[in-house]
């Protein structure tokens, strides 16, 4: 069954997907969380640290939504502070001195865009993690968890490659956004939604994404288990090839992904 970019919207946005912690959880061993940015604050939309993969360290680093509104009150809605992206970026700079990949898990509808986080440099921070993250000296791996919304997801997804589950999305903002700004009508976002382009299937063939990570198989949901399954045995094939280039080799391959733009 073929899904509308509607539907494909409503199913990322859904409070019963995976998280990044239930990624984390289901696909490495031994995560150790770290906590803070080191200069103001722990921002709790974005959770990261290091574990072991196949038996191999590697850095993993993703925005977090809560199942509830308490949850959610605690991890913003899954809308980061400047704090979370200076804590990505410490962990990515503390992943190139000890040469670990890093992997991140990105399900956001954007950075929080409240005054304070404008006060803070919320723009400089997330410019500061492209900069750093376009000739970070590890492999990099992003994937779209469920939204990946604006230059809130793609500060986390300056990648080697970027992934998308089936029934995500990644946009440069929202259906009911670009509607708004379009059409002055934010209810049109149905409308919107088929226009923007914004699926996991359309961005594969349009080449901004390399892989989709299927949610269903022959038109039946697959489990949990079997996506993680999947995603799992995609991530360990992937490092291993990332890791085998020389660094030359992977940093331009990273430049001239970017550039075809």
């Amino acid at each position: 069954m073929t899904r509308t970019a509607h539907e494909i919207v409503q199913i990322a946005r859904s409070k019963d997907r995976l998280t990044a912690l239930d990624y984390f959880e289901k696909i490495f061993d031994e995560y150790q969380e770290f906590h803070g940015d080191r200069l103001f604050s722990d921002d709790e939309a974005v959770v990261g640290g290091v574990a072991l993969l196949d038996n191999k360290p590697v850095t993993v680093i993703g925005i977090q939504k809560g199942r509830n509104l308490p949850e959610n009150l605690r991890r913003n809605f899954g809308s980061p502070h400047p704090e979370g992206y200076r804590k990505a970026l410490r962990l990515m700079k503390q992943a190139e001195k000890f040469q670990r990949p890093v992997i991140t898990f990105i399900n956001t509808a954007g950075a929080f865009c409240g005054i304070g986080a404008e006060e803070r440099g919320e723009g400089e921070a997330i410019a500061k993690n492209l900069l750093e993250m376009s000739d970070l000296k590890v492999p990099i791996i992003a994937i779209i968890i469920g939204e990946g919304g604006s230059g809130g997801a793609l500060a986390l997804a300056l990648g080697d490659e970027v992934w998308m589950l089936e029934h995500s999305i990644y946009a440069i903002l929202s259906p009911e956004g670009f509607a708004s700004i379009l059409w002055k009508d934010g209810s049109r976002s149905v409308e919107a939604a088929e226009l923007m382009k914004i699926t996991a299937r359309e961005l594969k063939e349009l080449g901004v994404i390399e892989r989709v990570i299927p949610e269903t198989f022959r038109g039946e949901p697959l489990t949990q288990a079997a996506i993680v399954k999947r995603l799992k045995a995609d991530l360990i094939y992937k490092l291993k090839e990332l890791s085998s280039k020389e660094l030359p080799e992977l940093l331009e391959a990273r430049y001239q992904r970017f550039r075809k733009y």
